[in-house]
């Protein structure tokens, strides 16, 4: 990690965090700086469910690899931000004896020596440092009370720091692109029973993602509200991954990040907001706040944080038991990343629960993203009958159907 350029960026990003106040604490890994030591000296890595058996040989590459790491990342973090204004920028940076370690001991037969985990973690201690506007950095080692020195997993010694210091984020960085199962596109959020789900369904995950989900899982049910997974070597990453709404690695929360539920008269702002500019471009049919302000019952919405990211609406004819889908529309940045197929899902679950049996949809400009999941093309005829009556000929509006047949029922609603 520290031995490329990545890792110098990585630096210039934590430099400008902690000149912003942001309070950060670095635990960092030595994974790879073990191996190069065990390698020299001819020495064959041995792992038992993920984890490194350390005997005395490789504790001793592993207090070599700690101290060497450490050194160099002080290093690099001393060099501050080059060619910008802040230029010469420096951190002070406090490490210590922050963890207070037992033996794993022997597990289903196996002699881990000294490979451990956490007993404690000293957060008073790192509060201090913290409030000294200090990063605080902690090597994968922790002590025992009686003076033994033991070899940490850096993602669970992460995790327990965080938990400790009850910190707003824990980022995991990672060697992949956020998590991606597969050949599929990059899950962009995830609950912990979503993850959970994942580590029992996928019988092969690559050891890190499984590594970080399980930290990222623990972290979560132990208090930490967000977990993000990201992919250390892009440039940029962490402030791409906290000040950009979407983000680019993977978040990981106990509950959805993003709420679906069904829009309030207070939502009206927000809805008129998102859906001014499909307006402007006649995507979709102009609403008066007036009417909006009737209607807005029948939406539902997507809320993070207080901003309105989509919203939909369901009209109901139940003389015809259908329903319209109506004003399907996302922010720009919030598109691709599923929140229109959960919006869909959403609006057929409520159709039917109320007994109506077609869902269908006008649209100008999306009749393949509404044919890719299930409608079929029709003629006006087959709308009711009030609808027919006040269809816009001029618009060409295409209509599609979709039957709410019960094989839809049960399926799974993502959160992403």
């Amino acid at each position: 990690m520290i031995a490329d350029m990545a890792f110098r960026s990585l630096a210039q990003d934590l430099t400008l965090l902690n000149s912003l106040g942001i309070r950060l604490v670095l635990v960092h890994g030595i994974r790879p700086q073990i191996e190069e030591r065990l390698k020299i000296r001819n020495i064959k890595s041995r792992y038992k469910n993920g984890l490194r058996i350390t005997d005395e040989l490789a504790l001793r590459c592993v207090k070599e690899a700690a101290g060497i790491v450490r050194v160099e990342i002080e290093s690099v973090m001393s060099m501050g931000i080059s060619n910008s204004s802040m230029a010469g920028a420096r951190m002070r940076i406090a490490s210590g004896n922050f963890v207070v370690a037992k033996p794993l001991g022997v597990i289903d037969g196996t002699d881990f020596c000294h490979t451990g985990e956490v007993r404690r973690i000293d957060e008073q201690a790192i509060r201090e440092k913290l409030d000294q506007h200090n990063v605080v950095m902690i090597s994968p080692i922790g002590y025992s009370p009686t003076g033994e020195v033991f070899n940490l997993n850096a993602e669970m010694l992460a995790t327990s720091v965080a938990t400790a210091i009850n910190a707003d984020k824990l980022i995991l960085m990672m060697e992949t692109d956020g998590l991606k199962i597969g050949g599929s596109e990059k899950l962009s959020q995830l609950t912990t029973q979503e993850a959970g789900d994942l580590l029992r369904r996928q019988t092969v995950l690559p050891m890190e993602i499984e590594r970080h989900l399980k930290a990222a899982i623990s972290a979560c049910e132990s208090g930490v509200d967000r977990v993000h997974l990201i992919h250390r070597k892009i440039e940029g990453v962490l402030l791409l991954e906290l000040f950009s709404r979407e983000g680019i690695g993977t978040l990981v929360s106990l509950t959805p990040y993003d709420i679906l539920r069904d829009a309030t008269i207070s939502d009206v702002d927000g809805v008129m907001e998102l859906i001014h500019p499909l307006e402007c471009e006649g995507v979709l049919v102009e609403r008066k706040r007036e009417n909006m302000e009737i209607e807005i019952e029948k939406f539902s919405v997507i809320e993070r944080d207080g901003l309105i990211l989509g919203c939909a609406a369901l009209h109901m004819f139940p003389e015809q038991k259908m329903a319209e889908l109506a004003c399907l529309a996302l922010r720009p940045d919030y598109r691709g990343g599923g929140g229109g197929e959960r919006l869909l899902y959403h609006i057929e679950a409520k159709a039917k629960a109320m007994g109506l049996e077609q869902l269908f949809v006008l649209t100008t400009q999306a009749s393949h993203w509404f044919r890719e999941r299930g409608f079929e093309t029709r003629d006006t005829q087959g709308l009711p009958i009030k609808k027919q009556m006040i269809y816009n000929s001029r618009r060409n509006a295409k209509v599609l159907i979709k039957k709410l047949s019960a094989k839809n029922e049960g399926r799974a609603v993502r959160t992403d």
